[in-house]
């Protein structure tokens, strides 16, 4: 998700300042992606200069909030109603270091995989912890982004089970052994093999 289009999506409900927009971030994700709030004004300079938002004037606290604007709803529009592709999304750096591990001398994979899957076990759990708590009708973002957490967690637990499985094929194949070569001295020219 890219934190511009999340910032529209809160100015739609209506104007805030840059704290206001980390703190409804926070809250509408779980605090599972919290920003600094110098990345929030950062966006926030972008957006208004790509015409998306605009700012209002300073409040008595000297906080400068920002609106959405017709551009930005546009904007936010397309964003809601155009799929995500495997291509907008960041590298998946598990697979990546799996990729790297098994093709790393002296890289201990078991032991790689098995240090991964105790952590997404934990993480599994703790989420798991989380949706038994008492939940208030406010909190259904929140527990879609629970809920799509431990979807992820237990695909990637059933991802590492495969590497795990894979691993142990892969090291029950043997080699494939070298052709045998020709002795080079019989291979000599004007070399005649001995009979008997």
């Amino acid at each position: 998700m890219s934190i511009r289009h999340g910032l529209l999506a809160l100015l739609e409900r209506g104007p805030m300042h840059g704290y206001q927009l980390r703190a409804a971030f926070e809250q509408s994700t779980g605090a599972t992606w919290p920003l600094n709030i110098g990345q929030v004004y950062t966006t926030l300079s972008r957006l208004e200069r790509d015409g998306l938002a605009s700012p209002l004037p300073e409040n008595e606290a000297g906080q400068r909030p920002y609106e959405i604007t017709k551009a930005g709803r546009t904007a936010l529009s397309a964003w809601f109603t155009t799929p995500i592709s495997a291509t907008d999304r960041p590298r998946d750096e598990l697979a990546i270091k799996m990729a790297l591990a098994v093709t790393t001398p002296g890289v201990d994979v078991p032991g790689v995989l098995q240090a991964q899957r105790t952590a997404t076990m934990r993480a599994l759990q703790e989420y798991t912890r989380l949706k038994t708590r008492e939940a208030e009708p406010a909190d259904l973002a929140w527990r879609l982004v629970l809920d799509a957490m431990i979807f992820q967690a237990e695909a990637e637990v059933r991802w590492l089970d495969h590497c795990e499985a894979s691993l142990l094929r892969h090291s029950r194949t043997p080699a494939p052994q070298p052709a045998p070569q020709p002795d080079p001295a019989s291979a000599a020219p004007g070399h005649v093999a001995a009979t008997s």
